[in-house]
């Protein structure tokens, strides 16, 4: 492999862990995005064609969402709680990973553990993730963007998740609710708030507890 820096290095392997495709492709999309890894990926997949054409992805995913439902009869087009919760187990994720949240995310989760068809399909179309096979290939592009600030991913599934666990009625979050979310989300695996000198996120939820003693509203 010719000389390339070592952040370069790192989004090649990303790529190719998540594509599958060889090195020279791999190149090819990044230097085309400027090294950019999830906008590579997503040229990667936008230049190939769908497994058997538009009408078939659309099937595997209506599939695999109605597997997972609660309640078909009455409630056809949403998985509940208890499915969402086999949903997350067989792509071999636990509530406590941060990821999970970028996929609420990405999937329009209306609140926690609730899943639309739309959602869903709309969602994992934009990714190319198509089978539960794809879609747990797709996790380790989600968990790189997640960590990333400059790749957006972070900033809409912060203000995504503060929208689903606001309950009926609620504007703010109580702060031993909004508390546990940022230890989530600023926290690796997911976006680091420290530094080697400053622990950034230890001072916010001193501060949090200590001085501010309230809710938590979206503009925090």
């Amino acid at each position: 492999m010719p000389s390339y820096t070592p952040s370069q290095r790192s989004a090649i392997q990303q790529f190719i862990g998540f594509t599958s495709a060889k090195d020279s492709v791999a190149v090819k999309h990044l230097k085309a995005q400027s090294w950019n890894i999830e906008q590579a990926v997503d040229a990667f997949f936008a230049s190939n064609r769908l497994p058997s054409g538009p009408s078939s992805a659309a099937q595997s995913l209506n599939k695999l969402f109605d597997k997972y439902r609660d309640n078909a009869k009455g409630e056809p087009d949403s998985i509940g709680v208890e499915g969402s919760m086999r949903y997350l187990a067989d792509l071999g994720l636990s509530l406590d990973e941060p990821v999970v949240l970028a996929i609420l995310t990405e999937l329009a989760a209306p609140t926690m553990g609730e899943l639309t068809r739309e959602g869903f399909n709309d969602g994992w179309r934009q990714l190319r993730a198509f089978t539960i096979n794809d879609q747990k290939a797709a996790l380790a592009n989600l968990r790189s963007s997640l960590a990333s600030p400059s790749q957006g991913l972070f900033r809409k599934t912060y203000r995504h998740t503060f929208r689903m666990a606001l309950s009926p009625g609620q504007r703010s979050l109580p702060l031993e609710t909004a508390t546990e979310y940022f230890r989530l989300l600023l926290s690796p695996p997911s976006l680091k708030w420290s530094t080697p000198s400053t622990p950034w996120l230890d001072l916010w939820l001193e501060y949090l507890t200590t001085k501010w003693k309230k809710a938590i509203s979206k503009d925090v």
